[in-house]
């Protein structure tokens, strides 16, 4: 496969799993640690999907979401919510929110390549 994924995480444990499953997927990984951060690589590197943390410093995952689906020229690339705080109606906010998927952790790695494959190679990235 390949694509560039934008990878959103503020956990540095977390964001080496992703890094590691996905580079070896064949996928180039950009990092953002927090959704402002997220919103500013995402304009200048136009990634063909975005695996979103919901729990971020200063700016939340949802409302990073929120600005990049509002921005005409980025409401196309696919958003896939991830997050360890999995509580009721934690999945209809991201959806409300404009992601396009919903993972809790611990995501299982076959689950989440599945979904980022389908999306990225649905070309809805």
């Amino acid at each position: 496969m390949s694509g560039r994924i934008l990878v959103v995480e503020d956990q540095d444990d977390n964001k080496q799993i992703m890094r590691d499953l996905l580079s070896s997927a064949g996928y180039e990984v950009l990092e953002a640690s927090s959704g402002i951060e997220a919103i500013a690589v995402a304009q200048r590197e136009r990634p063909d999907l975005i695996l979103m943390d919901i729990q971020l410093p200063g700016m939340d995952g949802h409302e990073a979401t929120r600005r990049l689906k509002g921005d005409p020229d980025m409401m196309h690339i696919p958003i896939v919510a991830v997050t360890s705080y999995a509580f009721d109606g934690d999945r209809h906010e991201a959806i409300q929110a404009g992601s396009d998927a919903y993972f809790a952790k611990p995501v299982s790695p076959r689950e989440i390549l599945a979904k980022v494959e389908s999306l990225v190679s649905a070309g809805t990235a």
